[in-house]
This record gives structure tokens, sequence and C-alpha cells, in this order.
């Protein structure tokens, strides 16, 4: 009703913008479990799939991961859910993970700017945040492409190929190069 009224929309066009909302937040859940098969496949790393506590395994660098697509993919209430997961994992004398380095990915950051720092969301809970921990971090996609693959410009590279093979996907895709180009350095610089 409010969105009715605030958009000056009848009945039928608001389930239309309503239908298309849903059908954009399922292609945002498909986008970020794109990302986790693409990290997942390169070498030493492993697509842990749904339903686990992590997305992403390097038992070779102690390394494990939470990928999340863009960074208000999560609300800030939550994220202490995910702190607390990771803390777990990594911190739990009894973890497999005990000793590795958590990162929760935020592919998309909120500004243009690469970080890798700690992870400490605010805990509602307790009405403070989250204890800082050298073994949690929250780092941003074209860090986290970086460190997984070891290459500079890796998530650029895949951005870059994507119109391409897009196209042979699907022929009649007509994408402006240019102006993809625009929308990756407002997102990463």
């Amino acid at each position: 009703i409010f969105e009715m009224t605030g958009f000056a929309l009848d009945h039928d066009s608001w389930k239309t913008t309503e239908e298309s909302r849903q059908a954009q937040k399922t292609l945002q859940n498909f986008i970020g479990e794109f990302h986790q098969k693409i990290l997942g496949s390169c070498a030493d790393w492993t697509d842990m799939g749904k339903g686990h506590i992590i997305d992403l395994l390097s038992s070779k660098n102690k390394i494990i991961a939470e990928v999340k697509n863009k960074f208000n993919t999560v609300s800030g209430g939550k994220l202490s859910t995910h702190y607390h997961s990771l803390d777990k994992a990594v911190m739990d004398k009894t973890s497999i993970y005990k000793g590795y380095t958590a990162y929760f990915v935020e592919i998309i950051p909120r500004n243009p700017v690469k970080y890798n720092i700690e992870f400490t969301p605010s805990d509602a809970s307790k009405g403070q945040k989250t204890s800082p921990n050298k073994l949690i971090r929250q780092i941003d996609g074209m860090s986290f492409y970086e460190l997984v693959t070891g290459k500079k410009n890796a998530l650029s590279e895949i951005y870059s190929v994507l119109p391409t093979v897009l196209k042979k996907l699907e022929p009649s895709t007509n994408l402006d190069r240019s102006k993809l180009q625009t929308l990756f350095k407002i997102a990463y610089g």
C-alpha cells in the first residue's frame, strides 16, 4: 500500500515492480554463488557448496571464507552471527579449522576502497562491537580475488570477459562495454 501510494502505482504496476524485485533478489543470490564457484575452482581452493558454515576452503593456505555478493547482503544485526560462526570455526579447540584465517568477503564493497581488516561488526546482544581478532577478517572482492589467484587484476579480468561470455549464451544481449567499465570503476575505483 505504501509503495503504491508513494510511487503513484496502480495495483498491476506495483505487482510488476514487485515481481521484478523478487527476480533481482534471486539473481543477486545466484551471482554470489557464481563468485563462490569461480573462487572455489582456483588451485588449492574448494567450493564447499551450500549448507556449510563456510563457502570456501584452502587447507594449503589455512583460510576459510564466507562470500557475499554485496556489502549489504547481510543486514547489520546478522553480521555478528557470521562473526561468531567464523570465530567458532577458527578459535574453537575442537574445530578442524582451528588456527585458520577466516574471511568475510564482500565482493562489491560499500565504497570503492580496498580493505583487508579485522571483522568487528556490532553485536546487538552485547551493545558493542565484536572483539577484534587478527584471524577473522573482512575483505573486499578485488582484494580477495587477488589473495586467491595471486593476480592483482583477477576480478577486473573476469568482469571484462563476462560480456563476451553472456553474448554467446544470449546472442540478443547488447552490452555497452564502456558503460560497463564505468560501473566497475564506480564499484572498485
